[in-house]
């Protein structure tokens, strides 16, 4: 390992780095007591992160996982405040968000995240855009910003319709519905569900597996197959710029206070469209 590979990754303090094989770099969302749920630093963070794994001449591959008993449970309620409250959060945010997508499609070292527990927001979008996507059976996975009262718009215009087709596309994220890992596997919206105690030795195993490939075929591989996604782009952009939208709107403040105050949301239906 070079020395600015070593220090390349002191500085955060949201995501826990460990190299668990050889070129296999580890990436922990650590804060279990929040269900690893993401503050405003561990979302800068995790938009970040990707550029310096690009650039580091000592990973071939990445593993993404949760500590403790959740992938991650979505935003931090103080940064959704945030968000509806001041418009330059939202601005930044916004931009965070798009480049949290972007970053992790134009990453060229292969990802691989290993989904357990509740999978929300975005660290679920990371955990569906990387390259190979391995849920716990027992792992919660839901799309849940139409309860919220916002557009699903950080990820999921995308990617779901290519990973599970239009019409289930529709039904999750407009109802929320969620689904586990098996659930997950057997509608292609995740690469592959294990039972729960052998997640972690499963991701590994594929990030092993990986490592020890041609590095250039394999980058090159993931290069071609995203140019998927960036065709999608403008959709991706649409649904973000909406989202971002109705964060400013009544429903939102509805649904988060309902969030908070765990109670089913009455929303106003005086829609202005």
């Amino acid at each position: 390992m070079t020395q600015a590979s070593a220090t390349r990754y002191q500085g955060y303090q949201v995501i826990a780095f460990d190299r668990p094989a050889e070129r296999v770099l580890r990436l922990t969302l650590n804060n279990p007591e929040r269900l690893n749920s993401l503050d405003a630093r561990g979302h800068a963070e995790l938009t970040d992160v990707w550029r310096e794994i690009d650039t580091d001449p000592d990973v071939s591959v990445v593993i993404l996982r949760g500590a403790g008993r959740a992938f991650s449970a979505g935003g931090d309620f103080s940064m959704l405040q945030e968000m509806m409250d001041d418009f330059n959060v939202r601005a930044r945010v916004w931009r965070e968000s798009r480049d949290l997508v972007y970053n992790i499609i134009n990453c060229s070292k292969p990802i691989v995240s290993a989904i357990h527990g509740p999978a929300v927001g975005a660290g679920l979008v990371a955990a569906l855009l990387a390259d190979i996507s391995i849920a716990a059976k027992s792992a919660r996975i839901v799309d849940g910003h139409t309860k919220l009262g916002v557009v699903p718009g950080d990820h999921a215009a995308i990617i779901w319709p290519l990973l599970c087709g239009m019409a289930k596309a529709k039904y999750h994220l407009m109802l929320c519905e969620p689904l586990n890992g098996q659930q997950a596997e057997d509608l292609g919206l995740v690469s592959l569900s294990v039972e729960d105690d052998t997640l972690q030795e499963k991701a590994l195993e594929v990030a092993q597996k990986l490592a020890a490939g041609a590095p250039t075929a394999l980058r090159w591989t993931k290069y071609a197959l995203n140019n998927w996604l960036r065709q999608a782009g403008p959709i991706f952009d649409a649904s973000l710029a909406l989202e971002f939208m109705a964060f400013g709107g009544p429903e939102a403040r509805e649904g988060f206070n309902a969030l908070v105050e765990k109670r089913p949301p009455q929303f106003p239906q005086d829609s202005p469209i």
